[in-house]
């Protein structure tokens, strides 16, 4: 830890950064996931999926950030390498044989709601350590999360 004059005991900071670089593994992994999304869908609805998981990577690369730079506020250290996530997810890996845009938006949703679950856990583990700006921090990410499950699953209702 880097010293830093934030009044949180250094004991809360050790704890709350390893949360927090757990979560920024799984945004990290679940960028990419959207990203892959974004680049191999293929069907009917190309286009408005296509950017559809555009949107939803660009909201995880705001939370990346968000989630980084709180790691660094609290005088931690951001463990975002390809190797450093890759170690730490703890996403089920992203399906490659598919390419059919339900197929995506069904896997897709499934890492998001796995993800936002994580978060919200998170909220809880953060306030129970005493950390109320990471829980909130949490708060806002599960919402925006939600949100974009929400326009995930929209798709798939669609055919029921």
């Amino acid at each position: 830890m880097f010293d830093t004059r934030n009044d949180l005991p250094a004991n809360v900071r050790v704890e709350v950064t390893e949360l927090l670089n757990a979560r920024l593994a799984d945004a990290i992994d679940l960028g990419a996931q959207s990203k892959y999304a974004h680049w191999n869908v293929k069907g009917p609805h190309f286009i408005a999926l296509h950017e559809l998981f555009d949107k939803v990577a660009e909201s995880i690369e705001d939370q990346i950030d968000t989630i980084a730079e709180r790691i660094t506020a609290l005088g931690g250290r951001a463990h975002g390498t390809i190797a450093s996530v890759a170690r730490r997810t703890t996403l089920k890996p992203y399906p490659e044989d598919i390419a059919e845009g339900l197929a995506h938006v069904d896997a897709l949703s499934a890492a998001l709601a796995d993800y936002a679950a994580k978060i919200r856990a998170a909220i809880e583990t953060a306030a129970r350590m005493g950390d109320a700006d990471t829980a909130d921090l949490f708060t806002g990410v599960s919402r925006e999360a939600d949100k974009y499950l929400w326009f995930l699953e929209a798709h798939l209702h669609a055919k029921r």
